[in-house]
């Protein structure tokens, strides 16, 4: 058995596809006589890897869209042309020209840590793609053996991701990535089960027959009947939850739970699509990322009412920029930073540019005037009851009657009954929340266990804000990819969460296990994990403690 982290959930069992190695450097470096020559060689490259990757974007459905578009304007970042051209006026031909000013590039994006620390592993496929172009050899891609499979590599590129039919792909399996990697994120939105930083992926072979489990973190390599057998029966019942649940969340005794979507840069029509309640979760920097000047107000005004209108008369929770530090913006440039994570991000940065936040609150308000629609805006890395009261203000001055901020550190939770005082809801972002309760980078793959949402740090952490929620009578929502676990979601519930945004693949699975459990069973579970020793304690207490048909998801 391997063990690594459960990226997506869901069970598994096929043969092994090992995904192909990218193309080296030729042994022998050729001698670079003409520079001008190799420049262009280089530079044409570049634009053809970035119109490959824009051509993907184009047709991709969700959050891979914004993903593939940001990593077109990587391979097209002028600073990384003028490295390559530097290293080919040194002597380098064009292919380790490219291969020395990546690597560079990559070095200065990890020490930086966080978001841009992720980036860095985008790079390497816009190394390897245009490697292929300059050496003529085949584009990096997928395996194709003819037959569906799981998907073993050391990771994936965003460019290969995207173009998973969960059909074909099984499961995945890597050596590397995070929780928040670009792998376990796209993952998740198409449904496949996935295993990331799996110690020892690197030794499976094409055709190994392996049982994945994206909720353990469980690889085992040629499995036994019996295992075979109760991993197909435990996919046959995720697909008939698939299939049949639907309707809005309830629990057994009819306790609301409002079931909502997590929601990017994906088409807005298809995100209305979705049997949900609502939308728990939009990420508005994708509007703000990768570029050079702020989006105007009229492209943010319409980007917002074209999805208000997709969900018609279901509320739209709008998170305001969460951008700044680990999230650089071009045109909101704060400096260096020695812990980015602990630096000047979210509602952070309105000390320094106050008009940043006014222009999107005017442009959701006005959206919200064209529309008619219910929206509720919240804000980004709160720490204190008076940041509250200060964004409340600015929401408020600008017309928008619902307003929130998300719990996101220690310090919020612990004084959640202030803060509530303050505005109309809170929402927890559990991965930030574990980021710091756990002090644990939640980029790193090396820390998984630390990461682990089922925590009991993070858990009383949760209990906190509930029950200020249910003192106060006001809403407290779970927006972290915590809430997309049906075990885990029922001790949500029993914490005092009313509502629960997950992307749309795991909406069916917590919505039939809430339809078999009371709001009491629902709190004794709750109370099973908080007192456990660990994760692994509490993930096994509820697991036991669950109806049979629910653990047995």
């Amino acid at each position: 058995m391997l063990t690594g982290t459960g990226a997506s959930t869901g069970t598994a069992v096929g043969p092994v596809a090992v995904m192909s190695p990218p193309p080296a450097l030729p042994e022998r470096r050729p001698q670079a006589v003409d520079a001008a020559a190799e420049t262009a060689r280089a530079a044409a490259a570049l634009e053809r890897v970035a119109d490959l990757l824009q051509e993907r974007a184009a047709a991709a459905d969700s959050e891979a869209s914004a993903i593939l578009g940001a990593q077109a304007l990587m391979a097209r970042d002028p600073q990384l042309a003028a490295n390559i051209a530097k290293e080919i006026e040194g002597g380098e031909p064009a292919e380790w020209a490219l291969d020395t000013a990546v690597t560079g590039y990559q070095e200065l994006l990890r020490s930086a840590g966080g978001y841009l620390a992720e980036r860095a592993a985008d790079l390497d496929d816009i190394r390897n793609r245009t490697m292929a172009v300059l050496l003529d050899a085949p584009m990096p891609g997928l395996p194709d053996p003819g037959h569906p499979f799981v998907l073993v590599a050391d990771d994936l590129a965003p460019a290969d991701t995207a173009q998973l039919d969960p059909a074909t792909v099984l499961a995945i399996v890597t050596r590397r990535g995070g929780p928040t990697s670009h792998t376990a994120i796209l993952a998740r939105s198409l449904g496949i089960p996935a295993v990331i930083a799996c110690v020892g992926a690197e030794r499976l072979a094409d055709g190994t027959p392996v049982a994945v489990d994206g909720d353990t973190g469980e690889v085992v390599v040629r499995p036994d009947a019996e295992r075979v057998e109760a991993a197909a029966q435990r996919a046959e019942l995720r697909r008939k939850v698939l299939e049949t649940s639907v309707g809005p969340g309830r629990t057994e005794d009819g306790h609301s739970v409002k079931l909502l979507l997590n929601v990017g840069a994906e088409d807005p029509d298809a995100a209305g699509a979705h049997d949900c309640e609502g939308v728990g979760l939009l990420r508005t920097e994708f509007l703000f990322l990768d570029r050079e000047t702020e989006p105007t107000p009229e492209e943010q005004y319409e980007s917002y009412a074209r999805l208000f209108r997709a969900f018609g008369d279901r509320a739209v929770t709008v998170r305001t920029l969460d951008a700044g530090s680990d999230k650089p913006l071009a045109f909101a440039d704060q400096g260096e930073e020695p812990n980015p994570a602990l630096g000047v991000r979210g509602f952070r940065i309105t000390r320094a540019m106050p008009r940043l936040l006014e222009r999107q609150l005017a442009a959701i308000a006005r959206a919200v005037d064209a529309t008619g629609a219910r929206v509720r805006v919240m804000a980004p890395m709160i720490a204190t009851p008076a940041e509250a009261a200060e964004f409340a203000g600015l929401a408020r001055e600008a017309g928008l009657a619902e307003v929130g901020v998300m719990i996101e550190v220690p310090a919020a939770a612990l004084l959640a009954d202030r803060i509530l005082e303050q505005v109309d809801f809170v929402s927890i972002g559990t991965n930030d929340l574990s980021q710091y309760t756990l002090a644990a980078d939640r980029m790193l793959d090396t820390l998984p266990g630390l990461l682990d949402p089922w925590q009991p740090a993070l858990l009383r952490l949760v209990q906190e804000t509930g029950s200020a929620g249910e003192r106060l009578s006001k809403a407290v929502g779970v927006c972290g990819e915590a809430a997309a676990d049906p075990l885990l979601a029922l001790v949500l519930v029993g914490l005092g969460v009313n509502s629960l945004s997950m992307s749309a693949p795991a909406l069916p699975a917590v919505r039939y296990a809430l339809a078999r459990h009371s709001l009491q069973a629902c709190r004794d579970l709750a109370a099973l994990a908080v007192a456990s020793a660990g994760p692994e304690e509490a993930r096994a207490a509820v697991r036991a403690a669950a109806s049979p048909e629910v653990a047995a998801l």
